[in-house]
């Protein structure tokens, strides 16, 4: 075995949602990327999302040479020590677990390590950004964040409003992430996090993966690599560099209806509803310096530009998750 391959720093991307194929897969081999947090529910219900476990190990029986099921921190060290990409599932909803908190430990069983408590709307167990009210953490809720730090499931507060991330931050008695978000204070929208938050989450050993998707990103897809290390840089000066990761919300070669079903859910049923988020929604260019999973190098050769020294761009590259996953759901 190539003894190189093993000794390099780790490199881990905690989100996307590919449309998967075999060159997705040869490219994050060509990336050298070890692990990849994927989503594997959005609005399904408990039927859609175990067949979406079951494609997914079809998956790993047709491309097993390149992919591997993860579910713990030494599965990643062994997907990179036999050369191929570890993959960890994650739900942007709890709809999967609809109004039962004992699926939680079924979906655990069956490999899911990360829950978002809601995707952008009011769900059972908290309040999305998009809501005019935020009602932080609901009752439901705070026994499903207990549930899932007995198991060993993230709790994932990406799409949620301020309060309910914060009040997740308070209740879980493990360290939340937030694995897909960029400062608001950088580029002003409500999907990004607050100072508040950023500081939260510092404080309680959480992580918070910046994301490359356009529309987190200052001036959208045409955000320049330099502006955007420049931007890691400023948090870490203020925050300090163990709770910084990726988390680039990479949607690569997703059809346009796609992000239309994120977006729309089941609910919506007036598609061209002026004003709302949803409508006529597709999916922004990436900037040009990340359009796939081969493009991490420019990540970590922009990091180095703005001053990061190896050892931190190591970690913000993988190490920090690989850290944070040891003590969330096993070593």
């Amino acid at each position: 075995m190539d003894s190189k391959s093993i000794d390099r720093p780790y490199l881990v991307d905690c989100l996307q949602y590919a449309n998967w194929s075999e060159t997705i897969f040869a490219e994050m081999r060509e990336g050298g990327v070890d692990a990849v947090h994927a989503t594997i529910a959005y609005h399904e219900n408990f039927r859609e999302t175990v067949r979406n476990i079951c494609e997914w190990n079809r998956l790993f029986r047709t491309y097993g040479d390149m992919i591997v099921h993860a579910k713990t921190a030494r599965d990643i060290a062994f997907a990179r020590e036999s050369e191929r990409t570890a993959i960890l599932f994650g739900f942007q909803n709890p709809a999967p677990i609809g109004e039962e908190i004992e699926l939680i430990e079924l979906f655990c069983g069956l490999g899911v390590r990360f829950m978002q408590l809601t995707y952008n709307n009011q769900s059972l167990l908290a309040s999305g950004y998009l809501e005019t009210t935020d009602s932080g953490i609901t009752r439901m809720g705070r026994e499903a964040i207990a549930e899932m730090n007995r198991v060993g499931m993230v709790v994932d507060m990406s799409h949620s409003g301020e309060l309910s991330t914060l009040q997740a931050i308070e209740v879980s008695n493990r360290p939340i992430a937030v694995t897909h978000a960029n400062p608001a204070s950088w580029r002003p929208t409500p999907r990004n996090k607050s100072d508040r938050v950023f500081s939260a989450l510092s404080e309680t050993g959480g992580m918070i993966g910046f994301s490359i998707y356009p529309n987190h990103l200052k001036d959208g897809s045409n955000c320049a690599l330099d502006e955007f290390c420049r931007m890691v840089a400023g948090i870490a000066d203020k925050y300090g560099v163990d709770m910084l990761g990726l988390g680039t919300d990479l949607c690569q070669d997703q059809p346009d209806e796609v992000v239309n079903w994120m977006r729309r859910g089941r609910w919506m049923r007036d598609e061209s509803a002026g004003g709302s988020p949803a409508a006529k929604a597709a999916f922004p260019r990436q900037p040009d310096w990340f359009a796939s999973n081969r493009d991490f190098r420019n990540i970590a050769a922009g990091l180095r530009s703005v001053g990061f020294s190896k050892a931190n761009v190591d970690a913000i590259m993988g190490g920090n998750w690989m850290k944070f996953f040891k003590s969330a759901f096993g070593e």
